[in-house]
């Protein structure tokens, strides 16, 4: 038996979309989007995204799917809804703030730690306001709504600082699915992903927000976020600054989740003390990840 065409999904994303060459014209992408487009609304999953390549943007276009950002000749990133981008910007909108110097930085916080604590700090000492962005997609040790909340509580003493959702819209499992593979991921992958996220944040966040600067702290740990941050610096290029900020060490070794994750099931608290604020450790002791 031989395979002429195929699809997948995984959450909200279709993915490896493919019919063979000498079956083309048939009809049969038409059926496999449409089965799979059926069985995620099946799931409760009706707001659907994917990447393309060019070329087959029209095809995807006339199945319900409309354009969010296109890399020339290389992929086209879409959703199934006419308004969903635009719907979330003009959410951001609504956080708007004046000034001159307006940043942003976006993290995963999992958890907040004193390491973030100081990434913000120091990004909001440069910035006239900053926008924390707080990865939404649910793939971490801690639930979305649990890092939300303690990045807000862990950034509450700093008034030029707004904490925002990213939604599907920046390193999720839509634009940047090989962020949460971490060391399994295959870079060169990563890189294409990056760079797409990259450019969605430049062409529309950053207008939307009037940003002058964007903050990410360096990466000695992580060969994808490396990579995250060198497509960063490659698609800003002129037009936004990249402004890296060195980790936070203690011990000399850096902070990291990482770190405070392997504290927390060693039930170390005098390790967990000095790598999280206050703030994130009481919220651990308030919802029993300690005790």
């Amino acid at each position: 038996m031989n395979i002429v065409a195929t699809g997948s999904c995984f959450k909200n994303t279709l993915r490896c979309l493919a019919v063979d060459n000498s079956h083309q014209g048939e009809g049969l992408m038409n059926q496999i989007v449409t089965h799979l487009v059926d069985y995620e609304f099946s799931r409760g999953l009706t707001h659907l995204f994917l990447y393309t390549k060019n070329k087959s943007m029209k095809f995807f276009k006339d199945l319900g799917f409309f354009e969010i950002v296109n890399i020339e000749n290389q992929i086209v990133f879409m959703e199934n809804r006419r308004t969903g981008f635009s719907d979330y910007l003009d959410n951001l909108k609504k956080d708007l703030k004046p000034g001159k110097n307006i940043a942003s930085l976006i993290m995963n916080a999992n958890p907040f730690t004193l390491g973030h604590q100081y990434l913000v700090e120091t990004a909001a000492r440069q910035s006239s306001h900053l926008y924390v962005f707080v990865v939404s997609e649910d793939r971490s040790f801690f639930h979305t709504n649990d890092r939300m909340e303690m990045v807000k509580r862990g950034v509450s003493h700093l008034p030029n600082v707004t904490v925002l959702p990213t939604r599907d819209y920046m390193v999720s499992s839509a634009t940047f699915p090989s962020y949460f593979l971490k060391e399994k991921a295959d870079l060169e992958v990563a890189k294409v992903q990056a760079t797409l996220d990259a450019t969605l944040f430049l062409e529309n966040i950053v207008p939307t927000l009037q940003l002058t600067k964007r903050f990410v702290g360096q990466e000695p740990l992580s060969p994808v976020t490396s990579v995250y941050n060198d497509a960063l610096r490659a698609a800003f290029g002129s037009d936004l600054e990249l402004v890296i900020i060195d980790r936070l060490s203690v011990r000399e070794e850096v902070v990291s989740a990482t770190r405070v994750r392997a504290a927390i099931q060693d039930k170390n608290v005098d390790e967990l003390k000095q790598l999280v604020p206050a703030t994130t450790y009481h919220y651990l002791e308030e919802k029993h990840f300690i005790g």
